[in-house]
């Protein structure tokens, strides 16, 4: 879970807004909290399919008009494994961490590559370019 990457934002934020605020963050998600209570997510894959590929406007288009509603979430006492395995099956790559409906961080896919993995992911692609090369020569 990272907390440092919890954004959140009421539902009527823009989609540039939004947008805006994942790049500042480096993040691919933004909790829309109303209320204190998580009433949805708006993504990445949220602003390229419903919105650019739909031809909608990002600076009048709310993200409660295209954010994902149908929530999969976790508490912060389930095990990092456990969310990955809920995402892998579900085919998305952000779980909100909630605590009595209200959004306390986020687990993302990236969660997985801690820096040692990154490391060994660098490591065997760095190998596997070698190996090609060797091959071609």
């Amino acid at each position: 879970m990272d907390p440092h990457k919890l954004l959140v934002a009421p539902p009527e934020t823009s989609v540039t807004t939004a947008a805006n605020m994942m790049e500042t963050s480096k993040a691919g998600a933004v909790m829309v909290v109303q209320s204190k209570r998580l009433v949805g997510i708006f993504t990445e894959r949220d602003a390229v399919f419903r919105v650019i590929a739909k031809g909608l406007d990002p600076t009048s288009t709310p993200i409660a008009d295209v954010m994902t509603t149908a929530l999969f979430t976790v508490s912060p006492y389930e095990s990092l494994g456990y969310a990955m395995l809920v995402m892998y099956e579900n085919g998305f790559r952000h779980m909100p961490v909630v605590v009595n409906g209200e959004p306390v961080g986020i687990v993302s896919a990236r969660n997985a590559l801690d820096p040692d993995l990154e490391e060994f992911a660098y490591e065997e692609h760095r190998r596997k370019n070698i190996r090609r090369f060797a091959e071609d020569v």
